[in-house]
């Protein structure tokens, strides 16, 4: 249990994607998500534990956004979104975060086909540019439907800043459309964000 303190004393904050305690010590709790037995955070914040909400069931882990105020994108805003499914003409995601600020609420993004970068537009294979889980840094072009905002890759400062290997590793942007992973060595095609190098 060493880990669990190591991950709690002072009320650290973590951000996305940062791995917090095993699913056998706790139970998945706002603002986190669970991955092959370890639970993650969603969004950046503090983690905090609530005791067992039950005799027998194990405390709850959530992260809280913070100093979260109730933001809502904007056109020309960056955002950090999450991608949750990509398609052949275009990727969903959740959006965290508002420039440096985290949302409390959840907004819905796209990114579609022609928005992924400048050039060659019509040669884009959505699943060399992105996969479910990779945090990208994207720009919102506009509110679209159905509540999803409509945004765009289409500068070289955007893309994926974050995304795990096919071994779950954290992977190294390599070029602008290659990242690798530490462990295996094998490289992944993703509209890789510059800067973040």
């Amino acid at each position: 249990h060493s880990h669990q303190q190591h991950v709690f004393k002072g009320m650290a904050v973590v951000c996305v994607g940062d791995r917090l305690a095993s699913v056998s010590e706790f139970t998945a709790g706002a603002g986190t998500y669970e991955s092959s037995g370890w639970l993650y955070a969603s969004l950046v914040g503090q983690s905090s534990t609530q005791p067992e909400p039950a005799v027998g069931q194990k405390p709850i882990l959530s992260v809280l956004p913070v100093g979260s105020i109730s933001l809502v994108p904007q056109p020309g805003n960056t955002v950090t979104v999450k991608i949750t499914r990509v398609q052949q003409m275009s990727a969903q995601c959740n959006i965290l975060c508002v420039g440096p600020q985290a949302l409390t609420a959840e907004f819905r993004g796209a990114i579609r086909q022609q928005d992924v970068r400048a050039t060659e537009i019509d040669k884009v294979v959505m699943s060399d540019c992105f996969r479910p889980g990779d945090i990208v840094r994207s720009s919102v072009l506009s509110l679209g439907d159905a509540r999803a905002y409509m945004l765009t890759t289409a500068q070289d400062h955007l893309g994926v800043v974050y995304a795990k290997s096919l071994a779950g590793a954290a992977m190294q942007p390599l070029s602008w459309t290659e990242m690798q992973c530490p462990q295996t060595s094998l490289t992944e095609k993703r509209k890789v964000a510059k800067g973040t190098e």
